[in-house]
């Protein structure tokens, strides 16, 4: 089976050669899919000297958003599975085999990359600090509650879909509220997300995170929203 990855990149010069380099040595039918979300620093050069590599490069003039570069990238997908990928490396590619095994098997048609299931412990030190680790761990039980759901990491970037699935979401969210918005949807559509651990390797808002503490507003109002609104 094809699996198309989309990248939503913006200003990610010191990462995005390596990532671009670590999926091309991947041994599976691909689609790699980059939008480049309005980035100003070296990235869109960057991303120019693997054209041979990616697929499909497409660049917002502008800076629009995470969700607005996957809803984008939606238009291009000729795979038959789909898979986000941060345009950093705090996520490893060699985590794919695992997460699209359950999906080929027919065993699911959505698995999400959990950072934290079968981990010893829920304070890890790759989230890089505890605030970011208890974050995650209380909107992940706000979104469980709201949506029933039994996630263990529901803002996890890894979310890989059958494409007939994903392409039926109707996606309207800009930023990061995409992670949110998608798992509430699903719910709502009473579809099953199986869950499977993967490598985790944070980053600092130094070394170029670009969520912020406001966007777990965001997300608890974008569950809300699409729950009992939409």
């Amino acid at each position: 089976m094809k699996i198309s990855i989309i990248i939503p990149v913006f200003n990610e010069e010191k990462y995005i050669s390596s990532l671009i380099k670590k999926l091309t040595k991947l041994n599976i039918s691909k689609q790699i899919i980059v939008v480049n979300d309005g980035s100003n620093d070296q990235t869109s050069k960057i991303i120019n000297q693997y054209k041979n590599e990616i697929d499909k490069i497409h660049n917002h003039e502008k800076n629009l958003g995470k969700g607005a570069a996957i809803k984008t990238a939606q238009q291009f997908i000729d795979g038959d599975i789909v898979i986000i990928q941060d345009g950093d490396m705090e996520y490893d590619p060699n985590d794919y085999l695992n997460l699209i095994k359950p999906i080929i098997n027919k065993t699911t048609d959505v698995v999400y990359g959990s950072r934290v299931l079968g981990k010893k412990r829920y304070i890890d030190d790759n989230f890089i600090s505890f605030f970011r680790t208890f974050g995650n761990h209380v909107l992940t039980i706000i979104s469980n509650f709201i949506n029933k759901q039994s996630l263990t990491d529901a803002h996890t970037c890894y979310k890989v879909f059958r494409t007939e699935i994903f392409k039926n979401l109707d996606l309207q969210e800009n930023g990061f509220s995409f992670c949110p918005e998608v798992t509430t949807k699903l719910s709502n559509k009473k579809i099953q997300i199986m869950e499977i651990p993967i490598n985790y390797n944070g980053r600092t808002v130094q070394e170029g995170k670009k969520i912020r503490f406001i966007d777990a507003f965001f997300a608890v109002k974008t569950i809300i929203k699409y729950k009992y609104f939409k």
